[in-house]
Order: C-alpha cells, then structure tokens, then sequence
C-alpha cells in the first residue's frame, strides 16, 4: 500500500496543527459558526441532528493493521466505542466532541491517515474495487491510478471550492463494475483499443440525489499519460459553467444535461488541447514509480484450489459451507482467495464496527491477510489475501466476534444511510427499517433461494444510501408528519447501470417490510429458474407483476 514520504507527513502534521488553532479560536468565541463552517468542513466535520460527525478519508478503501487499531482507539477514547463504514469507502465517527477533533487529527496523522477532503465543495475521496490487484478479472490494478488522482487533487488550488462536491471512481475489470463509475461525477474505466493498447474510457455527469443521471462517455479512448490533464480539463470546464445560484443544481451531472454530452466534451476537449503537452503528462516512470507501492504480496506457491473452494463451500457444516459460498471469492494467485466480512446482523446498524470488532479485524488482517484490509463501498469489510487452507479458522474467529455472517451480496447485505436517527436532513429513519429486514430474512436457505438481490435505504431525496441503483431501493418521505416509504425496483450500479422506477404509494413503517416480502415471493414466482436473477427478472417481466401483487387492482 502507499506510504507517505516526508510532504504527504508534513500536509496532514501543519492541517492538524492549523485546525487545533481554529478550534481553540471557535471555543474562544473569537470566530462564529458561520465563519468556523467552512474550516471544519475542510476537514470532515460535520455538524449532524445531535453532534459532530468527523469523516476520515481511506483512500480506496485500502488500510493497514496499524491504522485499524488506531481507528479502534479513537472509537473508544473519543467516540461511543463504535465507528460507521461508509459508501466512499471511508470511515466516519458519529459522537466526537468538538475539543477531542484536533487530537484525533493527531492521532490519524501518526498512522498516515486524515480527514481533509471528505467534505465540502471539492474532490473527495477516489474510490476503487474492493478486489484492486487480487480479482481475476481485471486489465491491471486500478490502485496507483486511483493514488495518482489522490495526490493530484488533494490541495488542488483551483478545485478547493468547486460549486458542489466532485466525487471519482475508477475500475478495471470490463465485465463487472464493482466501483459504480457510471454514478460518479466523472468515471475512470480501465480499457484496451484495438490495438492492445492500455488507456482510459473517461465518463462524466453520474450522479444520484434529487435528480439521478447516469454518467455518458465523455472520451472512449484516453492514452495513461494524459490521465491528470483530461481530468484537469473537465475540471475546468464544470468549476467554470457549474451552476453557483443552487445548490440543487450545481452538480456536474446538471451541466452534462443542460450542455448534452457532445457540447460537453467539446468543451472539454478544446480545454485539453491547450494543456495536454504541458507540465500535466503523466510519464511511465511516475505511473512505475506508484505502482511499486502496490507490488504484489509475498505469496506462497500453492497448488490450484478453484475445486478445493467448490467444495468447502458444500461443507456438511452448512454455516461454513454458506459462507464460502456466499462470502470466498477465488484470488488470482492459485491457493488464495478473498474474503467478505459482512458488517450486517440484526443486532447491530448495518456498516457499523465495535472497537473490539476493529481490533479483531486488524490482528485477523495480520494472521491471515498481510495486515491489510479494505473497506467496501456497500459498508462491509474485505480480507483479500486469505489462504484457502485457512478459510475455515478464520470463518470460526469471525463467528466469536458476531462478524461471520453469510449475506455477502444477498438481501440481508444492504446500504443503508444515517437516517433521520443522526442527520438534520433525512425525512425517515432508515437504520430501524434496515434491522428489521435482516431480522425478517434471517434464514440463510431462503437467503440463498433469493440468491443476488441488492437492497439500498436512504432516508431522503439526496441518496446517501444510493436507493435509485437498488435492484430493490426504500426512499424515506415525510407525509403530513408521518414517515412513509416509496418503493422502487429496477436499479443497477453496475456495467448494466439503470435507475429504478418507483412502484406506486408508499408504506407505512409498518407496512414497508411486508412489502419488500411480497416484492421478492413475486419474483420467485415469476423467475423462470433457480439462475435468474431479480434484476434480470424484472427486466424480463416488467413493473406490473410487482406492482400487481403490491397492490392488487388498487
């Protein structure tokens, strides 16, 4: 993984120490809210329904052992002993005091870590595939790219206050997009041309909110070295022509639509014809030097175990079996395979991880995984580098610390945003509803009979749990006081990307379990065998049969 040198050390030290002064100066009274707001949100703190929130940035997701434990002790000594896995693959604390956010920027200093750019109006966290390096279906690791655009945009004078937030993905594998670049301001998708030559499909105007777009082709074929200078174009471009009169409308996705795609890019192509033999050419050497940090792991020679892990995951101990079917991967490198740690059970909000749990991770990471872990963007957690043999100790020490839960990519494995239980913008509570849906479908056989189903929850119009790419999405609304749920059905984030269509009036919070039931024995019903999955069901058959059973002749 990247390790800092002595600039990035000294960025976040000086950031620490500039912060701990406006703090002190805010506690003063020397400066007012209003004049503190825009220096907080430079380093991820929030101010949410109840308290501070502070987000720390892991860019793709990828941290060490080190840095886990030091995420458990802040959860403990500054927090309420738990901290919350979020869909930028990042990792927030919901109760921090505002007198202990300058020494947790100490602390995450000390471990190479910070919270500077996961809010406010500018380039957040680049994002990636949570299997980066270890999954077989890739071109190349998309890493060093994704660490490449990190250290370009991290103080990038001319971005700082774009007029909205910008957020990046990038993906390499071509059949299965793990990294939802078609609902990213700009996408970044890993190609080949017909000649064999590596290079970039660049996307730009995803996005999801109040108004949901999906992202267009912007270039088809972009050569590696003018990766930072198209990037810096379309940049240019949206801080320019980006609506600044509302904030509703000033993310780029409006701009793509009001200009369409083929102005757009002409604009941004005439931007980069003036800048793309300058100082921004991205030489091989550099793309080499970052790609060392990602070198691959000392693997051990093992003999081939794709038939071992078809196997394992028949085991006569069915928990087990379930979760290597449901949660193993096979690896790139024969022997080895990667591991879902799946951060929803009922008895717990859905993303969130005890400091004991954190802990535990950090020394499983160390025993079976190289000290590294990833976050996902679906708020689960990834062991990449796990040795087939060892698969069923580990599955036994996830077990002991209510972490071993079989519902990888399965309908008890759902996004779900803070809700109206933290945040001053929500209209319903989402993570009561999320709970319970895992508690109604805790029956890992009727788990499996569903088979892939994606469920997102957000408890309003701007989507922080992504409900319009939901193969099935809740969106809470307010009705007269009361909260209601819309359902919708039909979403994708994947290569297939679609947004899903509303089915019709909303529920009760007493009602909208029952309906996400009925949703899926309709589906069963009308599959036409065990292999077909609900997003391509419902392709097939449409709207009516859901909304039939929903809401019979009404």
């Amino acid at each position: 993984m990247y390790q800092y040198d002595q600039y990035d050390q000294r960025i976040v030290e000086e950031r620490s120490r500039q912060f701990r002064g406006q703090v002190q100066r805010r506690l003063s009274g020397e400066i007012l809210e209003d004049e503190f707001k825009p220096l907080r949100l430079q380093n991820g703190l929030y101010m949410q329904l109840h308290a501070y929130m502070l987000r720390v940035a892991v860019p793709y997701g990828l941290l060490s052992s080190t840095q886990m434990r030091k995420l458990a002790h802040i959860a403990r000594t500054y927090d309420k002993g738990y901290g919350h896995l979020t869909t930028r693959q990042n990792m927030q604390f919901n109760w921090p005091t505002l007198e202990g956010v300058a020494n947790i920027l100490d602390e995450l200093a000390s471990v190479q870590m910070h919270a500077v750019q996961t809010s406010g109006n500018c380039i957040r966290n680049t994002t990636s595939d949570q299997f980066a390096g270890v999954t077989r279906d890739e071109l190349e690791d998309p890493r060093p790219y994704a660490e490449i655009i990190r250290q370009w945009s991290t103080f990038h004078p001319e971005f700082a206050f774009l007029p909205r937030k910008f957020k990046i993905a990038v993906n390499a594998t071509p059949d299965d997009d793990r990294a939802a670049v078609y609902f990213h301001d700009i996408g970044v998708k890993l190609v080949e041309n017909g000649a064999g030559e590596r290079g970039f499909e660049v996307l730009a105007g995803g996005g999801l909110g109040r108004t949901p777009h999906i992202g267009q082709t912007v270039r088809k074929f972009l050569p590696k070295e003018h990766l930072l200078s198209y990037l810096e174009s379309i940049l240019r471009v949206y801080n320019q022509f980006g609506r600044r009169d509302n904030k509703f409308k000033a993310r780029i996705k409006i701009l793509v639509n009001a200009l369409g795609i083929e102005e757009f890019s002409r604009r941004v192509e005439e931007e980069w014809e003036q800048i793309k033999d300058g100082d921004m050419l991205l030489p091989e050497e550099e793309i080499e030097r970052v790609k060392k940090h990602f070198a691959p792991h000392a693997y051990e020679t093992l003999p081939d175990s794709d038939s071992e892990l078809a196997a394992l995951a028949l085991d006569k101990d069915r928990a087990f079996g379930n979760w290597v079917k449901n949660n193993v991967r096979p690896h790139k490198v024969p022997g080895y395979a990667s591991v879902t740690i799946s951060v929803k059970d009922k008895e717990i909000p859905p993303g969130d991880l005890s400091d004991y749990q954190m802990d535990q991770v950090a020394d499983l990471a160390d025993r079976y995984s190289f000290g590294e872990m990833r976050i996902t963007h679906t708020q689960n957690l990834v062991l990449a580098d796990v040795k087939v043999s060892q698969l069923r100790e580990l599955h036994e020490k996830l077990v002991a610390v209510n972490l071993g839960n079989a519902n990888a990519n399965h309908i008890a494995d759902m996004i779900t945003c803070p809700g109206l239980d933290f945040c001053n913008l929500a209209n319903a509570r989402s993570i009561p509803i999320g709970m319970r849906i895992i508690d109604r479908f805790d029956d890992i056989d009727y788990m499996n009979d569903i088979g892939d189903v994606n469920l997102k929850i957000s408890g309003c119009i701007n989507a922080c749990g992504h409900h319009h790419v939901g193969n099935i999405g809740i969106l809470g609304i307010d009705k007269q006081g009361v909260e209601h749920y819309q359902l919708m059905l039909g979403g994708s984030a994947g290569n297939d990307a679609s947004l899903g269509q509303i089915v019709g009036p909303a529920f009760t919070q007493d009602e909208i379990v029952g309906a996400v039931d009925t949703v899926l024995q309709r589906y069963l019903k009308e599959r036409e065998s065990a292999d077909e999955t609900f997003i391509h069901c419902y392709r097939r058959v449409g709207m009516a049969p859901f909304k039939e059973a929903l809401y019979g002749d009404n």
